[in-house]
């Protein structure tokens, strides 16, 4: 009986996680996106004051429930040095959201090397990719299409796995 109604609760109230890693170099705006999703979709979150972000040193999590799901963010820190930390969590995650500062050109190249080390790894086969061209608020950011023809030597690399680039500002929405 005890097995019996511990399915119906299940079936009536538990949620399926789903784990998104947030990755993308360091002042890209990762943080700053997980603090923005979890103020609007959690009704009594209380989101941290924006002013007081500060760069990754390890992991932020937050969780946000949409509908019957619960989806789990990863936000890992982008410095060099953290990047190599990345793979660990990859076996684990069902979604990845790749954050480009738009706004930094210099550093565009680099985040090419690291966007390509995520989309060709095996542990990463066929899990989906969402690019978020971050502060496109800053009138001298980068266009999309400048961004897909910074990143068109990845399109080969990414496979069958569903991909989408877009426009966005963790700031403003």
């Amino acid at each position: 009986m005890y097995t019996l109604l511990s399915g119906l609760y299940k079936y009536m109230f538990q949620k399926d996680e789903y784990c998104i890693l947030i990755l993308g170099l360091d002042n890209a705006g990762k943080t700053t996106f997980l603090e923005q999703s979890k103020t609007r979709f959690n009704k009594n979150y209380k989101g941290m004051s924006l002013s007081k972000i500060t760069t990754t040193v390890g992991l932020n999590i937050g969780t946000v429930d949409v509908g019957k799901a619960r989806l789990m963010f990863w936000d890992l820190g982008g410095q060099e040095e953290l990047q190599s930390l990345w793979d660990k969590y990859y076996a684990e995650c069902h979604g990845v959201i790749y954050v480009i500062d738009s706004t930094d050109e210099e550093r565009l190249v680099e985040s090419k090397q690291a966007f390509e080390k995520v989309v060709t790894s095996e542990a990463l086969c066929g899990v989906p990719v969402l690019v978020l061209a971050n502060k496109q608020d800053v009138e001298t950011c980068l266009s999309i299409p400048d961004i897909k023809t910074a990143f068109s030597d990845c399109t080969c690399k990414i496979g069958r796995r569903d991909c989408l680039t877009q426009a966005c500002s963790a700031l403003t929405g």
